[in-house]
């Protein structure tokens, strides 16, 4: 048995064997859970300061906007720098809004519109951030262990998902919500302290290409063209639009539905943590890339979020989340991973931009589309729409890998990551 245990913590966490990865995860750590506090916080914030689904829906697009509009940009710009150098700033930046923000609230003094105007900030921050972070996981660990990395990050911001949302949901009710934005800007400091002490002659950077015209075309066909791209592209681009709009979902179902306070919002969003780390886990372990996991995963967390929108009862509730954090984070890290094995290292942060723009960029339609849902009918039919985005993604990009001509392997690969055109697939 525990020769059995430890081949299994072996393989579920192999990627921290490598000394940078392990300092960057760390950091990641304490820095999501600030994350998750703040954008908890700040989404009963604007409910406390509205009274508005709408508002709500209109804060996460004005956050996201700015990935929808400059996305792809982002990947060009990831591509051509020193990615650890660029995620310094921003995520300094980024660090400084939160004070803003908490320092507003504590002192009583913010208003709707300045909520608006941080919330942009920080979109633009991520914009250009969320490719170089998501491309610098290769840097740290190489091809051999991505798929594990990848799979560990989604459990760290999943379980900072679990604790973060929890803790916000207490600190609200008992100190206030500024408290919250204030202990995030604290919580960059372990994240650039991380990123400034690593051993760079370590990393395994890809060389960055130099600044031509037609850069960010070039990358749009090469997406278009790549079969374990593309698909994972137009699934993703479905399910980010409306399923994944929680912020604007559950604090309205925690209110009118199950007539909760912030506790409920918070232990909503905390469960579907607790069960993105136990998914996240196994997929570090056990997971596989390729497009039929992926066509599994969606269709898991549909039903999942279905069981939620039906449940009679807020324990219930809670229990559906679990589910829909397990599906959750298999079907982010399959695709994350399986674009990632199937891009050129001069492709990668452009790629990855898109998938930014399918998963984040795409909130500024889905958000207040779904918002609109709920102002006029019921939170639970906002989640049932989402619901049917995931099984619809499933069933397109079934539909798209039987038309699209399978990839040749990338140099050094000696096979596909995706099987037939029916969507097989194969271990990383």
């Amino acid at each position: 048995m525990r020769n059995l245990l430890g081949r299994y913590g072996s393989r579920t966490f192999s990627s921290l064997r490598v000394a940078n990865y392990r300092l960057y995860f760390t950091g990641q750590s304490i820095s999501l859970a600030g994350t998750w506090m703040q954008t908890t916080a700040q989404s009963w914030l604007v409910l406390t300061l509205t009274h508005s689904s709408t508002d709500l829906g209109l804060v996460v697009a004005i956050q996201t906007l700015p990935v929808l509009l400059l996305a792809p940009y982002g990947g060009v710009v990831a591509d051509r720098v020193d990615k650890r150098r660029l995620m310094v700033v921003l995520q300094s930046l980024m660090g400084v809004q939160a004070l803003a923000l908490g320092l507003l609230t504590v002192l009583g003094a913010v208003q709707f519109w300045e909520v608006c105007a941080l919330a942009a900030v920080l979109g633009l921050n991520n914009t250009f951030e969320n490719p170089s972070r998501q491309a610098f996981i290769r840097e740290m660990v190489g091809r051999e262990e991505l798929r594990n990395a990848v799979s560990l990050n989604s459990v760290t911001s999943n379980a900072a998902r679990a604790v973060g949302p929890a803790l916000a949901g207490v600190l609200i009710a008992t100190v206030g919500d500024g408290v919250c934005f204030l202990l995030n800007a604290a919580s960059f400091i372990a994240v650039v302290t991380s990123l400034l002490v690593m051993d760079r002659s370590a990393l395994r950077p890809s060389t960055p290409i130099p600044k031509e015209k037609g850069q960010l075309r070039e990358g749009l066909a090469y997406a278009s063209r790549t079969r374990e791209i593309a698909v994972p592209l137009v699934m993703m681009g479905l399910v980010g639009m409306l399923a994944y709009e929680f912020q604007v979902s559950l604090p309205v179902l925690a209110e009118r539905t199950f007539h909760g306070g912030s506790e409920a919002y918070g232990f909503l969003t905390g469960a579907m943590g607790l069960g993105a780390v136990v998914g996240g886990l196994i997929t570090a372990s056990r997971g596989r890339t390729g497009i039929r996991p992926m066509l599994a995963a969606s269709g898991g967390f549909g039903l999942a979020i279905l069981f939620t929108a039906l449940s009679p009862v807020l324990l219930l509730s809670y229990v559906g989340m679990l589910f829909v954090g397990y599906a959750s984070v298999a079907f982010v890290a399959t695709g994350n991973s399986t674009i990632q094995l199937s891009s050129a290292p001069t492709m990668r942060g452009r790629v990855l931009s898109l998938w930014q723009l399918a998963f984040q960029g795409t909130t500024p339609i889905g958000g207040p589309v779904i918002g609109w849902v709920i102002a006029e009918s019921d939170p639970r039919v906002g989640l049932v729409v989402g619901a049917a985005s995931c099984l619809v993604a499933a069933a397109a990009g079934a539909a798209l890998a039987r038309r699209l001509p399978s990839s040749p392997p990338l140099a050094g690969t000696g096979r596909l990551l995706a099987g037939d055109a029916a969507g097989g697939d194969r271990a990383a």
